[in-house]
């Protein structure tokens, strides 16, 4: 392999390993509080989205996303629990709570979509009772455009395709839930 390309490859991954999502709510590969479960079918909690820090992303990062995910509900391809997009590339962190309804805690010109829930905001987990522990990504991505043109009816796989399609870097924390 010849030096540039070594040069290359050796950034490329410490500007990956730098890019990193933390939370004061939640714990990578620990339970999530009842404050992160859904009220409604079923489900008692509190339904706060979790307070979410990221590192800066690339030099190139004009805009991050975040989304919540389930890929161990048992619908044959996962449950979309949150997509907020549009958070100005000077934003790093939400509090908590940022994802309710109304917005009102999220950064001027950010928007959610709809979650699998059929509603806009912050949607907990809710997994079937009896069901071992499910796993819960949170992600941000590092996006190459300010704007996502999406409106707030846009599905999960919609909002993802454009997530992917723009992504610069994403990184990822990963929490359980699983109802008593």
């Amino acid at each position: 392999m010849n030096l540039k390309v070594l040069a290359l490859c050796l950034l490329s991954s410490a500007a990956v390993a730098d890019f990193k999502v933390t939370s004061s709510d939640i714990t990578a590969g620990e339970a999530m509080s009842n404050a992160q479960e859904f009220k409604g079918f079923g489900c008692n909690g509190d339904n706060l989205s979790p307070q979410l820090s990221w590192t800066q992303g690339p030099d190139d990062t004009k805009s991050y996303a975040i989304t919540a995910y389930d890929p161990d509900a048992p619908t044959g391809s996962g449950w979309w629990h949150w997509l907020v997009f549009n958070i100005p590339a000077d934003v790093h962190e939400l509090p908590t709570g940022a994802g309710s309804a109304e917005g009102e805690a999220l950064p001027d010109g950010a928007m959610q979509s709809r979650t699998d829930y059929g509603s806009v905001g912050f949607g907990g987990a809710c997994p079937p009772r009896g069901d071992q522990a499910h796993r819960y990504q949170f992600t941000v991505f590092a996006l190459d455009t300010d704007k996502l043109d999406l409106e707030p009816d846009s599905s999960g796989a919609l909002v993802g395709y454009f997530l992917n399609s723009h992504a610069l870097q994403k990184t990822t924390l990963e929490a359980l839930y699983q109802r008593p």
